[in-house]
């Protein structure tokens, strides 16, 4: 088993890769198959999510809340810098309220979940990353409906129902989080605590590539029958990931941060939590129902940006050795 662990960790990106295809064949040949998909979504992520917790320390979480510098970089990439560049982007698409509506609701909130499967496999300061989502998660229910009234209006605001945010934070981050402590617990004293970790930090590359497929599976026919008009969001969503790359790596040598931290700066500034406001645009009225494919969309196009950030971003950062 460890054996073919580190054949699978030696070739990450080609699997990533294959599992976007994968999921992209399965899907367009049987659409039928997305709804049960989608409902699958949550619950896959939930198992990555707790191999990744189970990988790193609670006491190095409880050591990052004192962070001030990088947490205060974080916040202000995320919620100053992000929604000027969101609102920036959406201009292109001002015309098309349901795709004017999609993108911002996207562009708008930051990542709470994979992003720090992904920030961990590009050597990033995960532990860090996971102190800030409570900060992340309350901002972004607080501020989301700020930003959309000034971008959207205030009628599109109060179509949003933000209790999606809360049932993903306590099912996404709190129930593994919270397994993840008792396992880390019980193999300070039981052989059995530390056989689940290691089969936990054996499975991460599979239940990644589980969850790339599961996902781009689900929605990928739903969006190739919109592609002419989701097409206008395409590159603006990949103009988004360049922005905030550059973005992440100039905030992190401005105010010092270490190459792991940098790293998870880029990742936390670059992804978006479309998994969760995914219910929230599905919930907007019938005249808006490209808001959701644009939603989709995203994170189609997210998947496999940070597929390639995972190489590039550890390249463009000093330290390629520095480890959380």
């Amino acid at each position: 088993m460890q054996r073919l662990a580190g054949w699978w960790d030696r070739h990450q990106i080609p699997l990533y890769l294959a599992a976007l295809a994968i999921g992209g064949l399965a899907g367009s040949f049987a659409p039928a198959a997305a709804p049960a998909l989608t409902v699958a979504i949550n619950p896959i992520l939930g198992l990555l999510l707790f191999a990744t917790f189970l990988g790193v320390p609670l006491i190095e979480v409880a050591r990052s809340f004192r962070d001030i510098r990088f947490l205060g970089t974080v916040l202000v990439v995320n919620f100053v810098v992000v929604p000027a560049v969101a609102f920036g982007l959406s201009r292109f698409v001002a015309d098309d309220r349901a795709l004017l509506v999609g993108l911002l609701l996207v562009l708008l909130a930051p990542c709470i979940d994979y992003v720090i499967v992904f920030t961990g496999l590009a050597g990033g300061a995960k532990a860090r990353l996971l102190a800030a989502t409570p900060v992340l998660m309350l901002l972004q229910i607080v501020l989301l409906p700020v930003y959309l009234v000034l971008f959207a209006g205030s009628a599109t605001a109060g179509q949003i129902d933000l209790a999606p945010f809360v049932e993903a934070f306590l099912m996404l981050i709190v129930a593994p989080l919270a397994a993840a402590a008792l396992v880390q617990a019980i193999a300070r004293r039981h052989r059995a605590g530390r056989a689940i970790e290691s089969a936990a930090a054996s499975a991460m590359v599979p239940l990644m590539m589980l969850t790339l497929a599961v996902v781009v599976a689900s929605q990928i026919a739903a969006v190739g029958a919109e592609a002419v008009a989701l097409a206008r969001v395409v590159p603006l969503y990949a103009a988004f990931l360049a922005v905030m790359l550059g973005v992440g790596l100039a905030a992190g040598r401005l105010v010092g941060l270490d190459a792991a931290a940098t790293r998870a700066l880029v990742f936390s500034g670059s992804t978006r939590n479309s998994l969760v406001v995914l219910p929230l645009a599905l919930a907007l009225p019938a005249a808006l129902d490209l808001a959701p494919l644009a939603v989709v969309t995203q994170t189609l196009v997210e998947l496999v940006g940070m597929v390639a950030f995972v190489r590039l971003v550890p390249r463009l950062t000093r330290s390629p050795d520095a480890r959380d």
